[in-house]
Formats: C-alpha cells, sequence, structure tokens
C-alpha cells in the first residue's frame, strides 16, 4: 500500500510541474501593428556636413565632429484590426518615435569596445501622428546621421514606436532597418 502512495506522488507531482510548463500571457499582442521599412537594406553617404559634440573622456576639451554617414529610409505604420484578446478604441495616436543606432558587420550588431560609443542624431517628417480606424497606414520619413567606432557605414537603426489609443492603453512596436556596408 505504502508503494502505490509513493507512486500516486510521483505521478500527481510529475503532472502538476507539467501543467505549469505553459503559462498563460497576459501581455496583449501588438501583431496587428505593422511597420515596415523601405529601401532595405538603406545606402549610407557621406560626408554629411552636420556636427555633434565629442566629449573626451580624459580631461580634454569637447570638440565638433562631423558625422560620416547620412541614410534615409520611410517607415509605414499600419494599424490593422487587433483580434477578440485586445482592446483598442480609435482614434490612435504615435506618441513617440526614438531610434538607436549600431555599427555592425555582416548584419551582425559588433558592439563597440572600452569606452567607444555609436553617435547619431535623426529627425523624420510625417504627415499625421493619428489612426483614425483600423487599417489606415501613416508613412514617416526618416533622415539619419551616425558616426560609427569601426568607421565603417554598415550598420542597424531600430526605431522603436509607441502608440496610445483614447481610453489611455499603450502598444508598441520597433522596426530594424539595415544600412548597406
Amino acid at each position: 500500500m505504502l508503494r502505490s502512495r509513493k507512486g500516486a506522488l510521483v505521478l500527481l507531482v510529475a503532472c502538476s510541474t507539467w501543467a505549469c510548463q505553459s503559462p498563460t500571457s497576459t501581455t496583449p499582442t501588438t501583431d496587428f501593428i505593422v511597420a515596415t521599412a523601405s529601401p532595405s537594406p538603406a545606402a549610407a553617404t557621406g560626408p554629411t556636413g552636420r556636427f555633434y559634440t565629442f566629449v573626451s573622456t580624459n580631461n580634454q576639451p569637447s570638440e565638433q565632429r562631423e558625422f560620416d554617414w547620412k541614410t534615409s529610409f520611410v517607415v509605414a505604420v499600419t494599424l490593422n484590426s487587433p483580434d477578440k484578446d485586445v482592446t483598442v478604441t480609435f482614434p490612435v495616436k504615435i506618441s513617440s518615435a526614438t531610434i538607436r543606432v549600431q555599427q555592425a558587420s555582416g548584419g551582425i550588431i559588433t558592439p563597440p569596445t572600452g569606452s567607444d560609443a555609436e553617435h547619431y542624431d535623426f529627425e523624420f517628417t510625417t504627415s499625421t501622428n493619428t489612426f483614425a480606424s483600423a487599417g489606415s497606414t501613416i508613412n514617416m520619413n526618416f533622415n539619419v546621421w551616425y558616426d560609427l567606432p569601426n568607421l565603417k557605414r554598415e550598420g542597424l537603426v531600430t526605431v522603436a514606436l509607441s502608440f496610445t489609443d483614447t481610453d489611455g492603453r499603450t502598444f508598441s512596436k520597433t522596426v530594424e532597418v539595415s544600412v548597406a556596408p
């Protein structure tokens, strides 16, 4: 009798841990937001004629340096109808757009070493920041100036977008734009 209780206990523990392997997600999906970039990959040219302030880490005075490269691309953002598990109240606004530029080699991000850092600046234009209804598309034109520690033009630009609906719910989406070597 004792053996069958031990066996039942082992079976119960195994079943309860198996059930815990797939927790349900409470995070809303953002599959209804589609963001694509073109051209892909983007091209970069230089010199740019735009400057940034370089601050030295060894107590030297800061200096003005020209960004080595400039790239331009369009991000088309389409807001489709969300599935039944996601509530969205229109209109929905793009509340922020930020970028990050990282150096890359062969399409693989290669973080700088030591105190080196990527330097970048950007601007974008768009005709609106509001999606009136599902199926709407907004085109955002980006200009990005950058300077990489490896002095090459190949990089990866990550555009991060945040959205807010009328009821204050927030959503986010990122799109990666490769810059050709």
